[in-house]
């Protein structure tokens, strides 16, 4: 799974729906907020592969939540435990979190509270599709008898090898974004992401 069907599988309508039951809120505020906050939510999954201070303890998270059965999305959502989700959008958001989160509750017309909620039952999901990709990127260099370390070859795979480049770069994670939010979308998380937590 590339993260174009990640993306996908997050944005399809069984995941909003489930979404949106979780968190009282209507399919197209779920979709709203998504659509607003999952770029800044990929910078800062960049963010967390580019910082030394943190790329070790995001690839232990990553391989932990690998192990998650996202098989039924539909049930993993029913059982996302939403404070921890917030915890995850903590992570990657950091200093910029209430800003991102209220910007996109503006754009759905939502309180912060409803659409940290929605981030919060979103952020479990991402990780764990992440996480995965991430251990099939690993098991894919290994077959292959690609020299890859730990840490960085997990996110090395993951993000196109992005971590090692400028955000700026057209490839990994900020190049799919261009193609699925539209042209500003990489300059719009950057923007939004300076530094991750």
């Amino acid at each position: 799974m590339d993260l174009a069907s990640m993306l996908q599988t997050m944005l399809s309508s069984d995941s909003i729906a489930k979404m949106g039951e979780k968190t009282g809120t209507s399919a197209d505020e779920v979709k709203s907020v998504l659509f607003s906050a999952l770029p800044a939510m990929l910078s800062g999954v960049q963010g967390q592969a580019n910082n030394q201070d943190t790329v070790a303890g995001f690839a232990g998270a990553l391989d932990a939540h690998a192990k998650d059965d996202v098989s039924d999305i539909a049930a993993f959502l029913s059982n996302v435990d939403l404070e921890d989700g917030g915890k995850i959008v903590s992570h990657l958001l950091g200093g910029d979190k209430d800003a991102a989160t209220t910007a996109a509750a503006e754009r759905a017309g939502l309180s912060t509270a409803a659409t940290g909620s929605i981030l919060g039952a979103a952020a479990p999901l991402l990780m764990s599709l992440l996480g995965q990709q991430a251990t099939q990127t690993v098991q894919a260099q290994s077959q292959a008898q690609q020299p890859s370390s730990s840490d960085g070859g997990l996110l090395a795979g993951l993000l196109g090898g992005a971590q090692q480049q400028a955000p700026a770069q057209s490839s990994g994670i900020f190049g799919l974004l261009g193609k699925l939010f539209g042209g500003g979308a990489q300059q719009q998380s950057a923007a939004a992401i300076p530094s991750a937590a």
